[in-house]
């Protein structure tokens, strides 16, 4: 049996061993694929949105119109590292954390609300 392709011959022979048993080398790659899929599938979207998340609360200003998890409505009055200061409503506000804060008045949320 011959075959016109390097990469297939390369794989039969490691795959081929004198006493018929499967290299350990072969038995690996579906493990490596496995792997590569889980990690293009799940782990790489997931820290382009963390990314876009931490981008989000970095950028945010004194004078935003924000919308918290909770549903609440405001401007951003004051701000501290781990806190913001909303204001709701005319001489009312309310400190959230920074984290609690989702997107924008009137846009698509950037903080996606979790299932659980």
């Amino acid at each position: 049996m011959t075959t016109s392709d390097p990469l297939i011959g390369m794989f039969l022979a490691l795959a081929a061993s004198p006493d018929g048993q499967v290299s350990p080398l072969v038995q690996l790659i579906p493990f490596a694929l496995v792997l590569a899929i889980f990690y293009f599938v799940i782990l790489m979207p997931m820290k382009k949105r963390q990314k876009k998340v931490q981008e989000f609360l970095s950028a945010l200003k004194v004078g935003d119109k924000v919308v918290t998890t909770g549903g609440i409505y405001g401007s951003i009055a004051k701000m501290s590292e781990d806190a913001v200061q909303l204001q709701i409503a005319p001489n009312v506000r309310v400190d959230v954390s920074r984290a609690a804060i989702v997107g924008y008045q009137g846009q698509a949320p950037v903080v996606e609300a979790s299932n659980s």
